[in-house]
């Protein structure tokens, strides 16, 4: 039978009717099948109980953001899988034991109010902290239900801001307004299904009364309004996304008027904060008579570049090796943490409107491990929070004061043993010479997984390969909670490969890798795959590859392109058809990462490796595994529907999951999540054992 061809008609478009009887009947038989298959027995029992004691663990630390006088920690455990949001004192957090003041018990609304609940946050008014607006998901799905909420009191507040279920924006302007951008009917979302309206709403008034502040074009991918309450620098700011990377940056005038257009380029991340503007960039932009690179991260007074000042500070330069990850603020200092081939560096920086600003290190570095700044308190002080972990070292989070100390509030126990597991670095290199690092993670002084007693011997170990590459997201060398007790503990080896498309080494390192480039994204991995054989870490038939949403779009093609690489692979709420990936759910505000498929030219490259167009009757496919979400509306299910279809349809080995609730995620609670990555880890274990 000849694979689906670009005019031919597609025989499982039924499978996209996401709620119909008749795809919902295709999914429970599947599910039936693959569970039937690998979710038995006490092995997996043991494994899925395993992982989700670890997620369900009171030892984890409570991550926590401070708001005023308080830190606010949303929390799920056994007891309580929907979760408690609740906060409590830095002097109580101290402690081996907080007391924590609970504000919203989710389970006991959920069973109030006989729905679905689950979490998806909670925006606080700024100063006084007392009213929130409240995110709530039913089953996981991107679109929320908005409601307002007293945290003094504990209750939803009536005749208070409430939105019906929509991909709502919506954020504090006042105690009486916020900015609002939600589903007004027909018209009013763009192509992607985001706001294309922002609106000024008042209390007391229905939505649908709300003054428009921008229009936005249904090409759009979104708008959007935020008011930033600083003291003495009390500002009003209007985002126009015109695609997944280029942004229009609008000051709304506090006296009213038309919005006042701020020049820096549109695929520039630009933020002002006080007094300073900050512009990184995407590419290269030359201004004030000086070229400054893609990655850069530049300064100046906002109100000198509103009066046409162009003279910027450049606070961070990359290289070869170095990108900026993320910056935050305190009070008075800009804190930076920066990857150095793929290893995290945190700086901080004190402003000079005379001159260069002050840099020097700030404590916090694991090696070949990472660390970040969570959180920050601008409007009140220069404190910060610090997490730092390796794939074998536990997070251990820090509080400190710039100029001050730094003390450790929280730590992580050990969820899996690491003793005698090693930790390396190798650069494989791809079909153009470039330098793909990964990180390799195994035990010490053998191949990599598998002793006699855990199913292998030798060179060429069970080997867990994974990746994203895609929309500049980095990923880095962090705490492997559940692959270390579901994979590694087990003796097994597991890899995460640093390819291009990602922002492991800047902007520049995603845009080699967009529409005609994506190619690079896949032979990259491929590279890492072969590397690794080539070291004599794994063989072809030990080696496992998982990945998800964009990386589940790399199984598709490393399955369809590359399976002699590959011993088994699992694809989680993957894209795979991708020449209607842009007429599915959020699928068109990404036609800037992948191509516009109803363009000729930009389908050519696409369907060069198209997972779903590029199947084929004849056999060597390795056994893989699809998982999405039945709630998943940002991915839709459909792709990998159709794809595990087409499979079976050709008599290729495929199993097939559908969780019926936990959207992109793939799942709502700890229980679904341990159930799934069991699903995965068993799937892939199994495969890769003794020839």
């Amino acid at each position: 039978m000849k694979h689906l061809g670009m005019t031919e008609e597609d025989p499982y478009l039924w499978l996209e009717d996401v709620t119909g009887e008749q795809a919902l009947d295709w999914v429970r038989a599947r599910n039936a099948e693959s569970t039937g298959r690998f979710a038995t027995g006490q092995a997996f029992d043991e494994l899925r109980d395993s992982l989700r004691a670890v997620l369900d663990a009171d030892e984890r630390i409570p991550y926590v953001t401070r708001r005023g006088a308080h830190l606010y920690n949303f929390w799920q455990d056994a007891d309580h899988p929907r979760g408690l949001w609740r906060r409590t004192t830095l002097a109580e957090y101290r402690t081996d034991a907080p007391a924590w003041d609970v504000l919203l018990d989710v389970d006991a609304l959920a069973r109030d109010e006989d729905e679905n609940w689950v979490w998806h946050g909670a925006a606080v008014l700024r100063p006084d902290h007392r009213l929130a607006l409240v995110h709530l998901s039913r089953g996981g799905a991107d679109a929320s239900v908005v409601r307002e909420f007293d945290l003094e009191e504990r209750r939803f507040v009536k005749d208070g801001f409430v939105l019906p279920e929509a991909k709502s924006t919506v954020g504090w302007i006042d105690a009486d307004r916020v900015y609002l951008g939600t589903d007004f009917g027909e018209g009013s979302l763009t192509d992607s299904g985001y706001p294309r309206f922002a609106k000024e709403w008042r209390r007391g008034t229905p939505p649908d009364q709300a003054v428009t502040v921008f229009e936005g074009g249904p090409e759009d991918v979104s708008v959007s309004a935020h008011h930033d309450p600083t003291p003495g620098f009390e500002r009003d700011f209007v985002h126009r996304s015109i695609d997944f990377y280029r942004t229009e940056f609008h000051l709304r005038p506090a006296g009213g008027g038309d919005l006042v257009r701020i020049e820096v380029p549109e695929d520039a991340l630009a933020s002002v904060r006080r007094e300073w503007l900050l512009v990184r960039t995407r590419s290269p932009w030359r201004v004030g008579g000086r070229e400054h690179p893609a990655g850069a991260l530049l300064a100046i007074g906002f109100e000198e570049f509103l009066a046409g000042g162009r003279d910027f500070t450049t606070v961070f330069t990359p290289d070869a090796r170095t990108s900026l990850e993320d910056y935050r603020w305190t009070r008075n200092h800009l804190l930076l943490t920066v990857l150095r081939d793929v290893t995290s560096e945190l700086r901080v920086l004190t402003p000079d409107a005379a001159g260069p600003w002050a840099s020097a290190p700030l404590t916090g570095a694991v090696p070949l491990g990472t660390a970040g700044i969570i959180d920050t308190s601008p409007d009140e002080d220069d404190e910060y929070l610090t997490v730092t972990s390796g794939f074998t070292t536990p997070p251990v989070l820090s509080r400190g004061v710039v100029g001050g100390g730094v003390e450790v509030l929280k730590q992580n126990p050990a969820f899996f043993d690491a003793e005698g597991t090693d930790v390396e670095q190798y650069f494989a290199i791809s079909e153009d010479g470039t330098r793909i690092p990964y990180f390799v993670v195994r035990p010490r002084g053998g191949a990599g997984g598998g002793g006699a007693g855990a199913g292998g011997a030798g060179a060429g170990g069970r080997t867990l390969l994974t990746g994203y590459g895609g929309f500049e997201v980095a990923l880095t060398p962090d705490y492997l909670t559940v692959e270390g007790r579901g994979w590694v503990a087990r003796g097994g080896t597991y890899v995460l490969a640093n390819i291009r498309g990602g922002g492991e080494y800047g902007p520049e390192w995603h845009t080699q890798a967009v529409k005609a480039g994506r190619h690079k994204v896949y032979e990259d991995f491929a590279a890492v795959a072969r590397d690794l054989v080539r070291r004599g870490v794994t063989t072809p038939e030990r080696l496992a590859v998982q990945g998800g949403s964009n990386g589940g779009l790399l199984m598709g093609v490393m399955l369809t392109r590359y399976p002699e690489l590959f011993a088994a692979i699992a694809a989680q709420v993957p894209l795979l058809d991708m020449k209607r990936y842009h007429r599915l759910l959020a699928g068109a505000s990404w036609t800037a990462e992948y191509g516009d498929p109803d363009d000729p030219a930009e389908w050519t490259y696409i369907s060069a490796y198209s997972p779903y167009h590029n199947l084929r009757a004849q056999p060597g496919y390795p056994p893989v595994l699809f998982a999405t979400s039945t709630r998943d509306d940002r991915v839709h299910p459909g792709h990998a529907r159709k794809m595990a279809a087409r499979m079976l349809e050709l008599g290729h080995s495929v199993d097939y999951y559908e969780n019926t609730e936990g959207g992109h995620g793939g799942a709502s609670n700890n229980e679904q999540t341990a159930f799934k990555w069991a699903l995965v880890l068993d799937y892939l274990w199994r495969h890769t054992g003794s020839s």
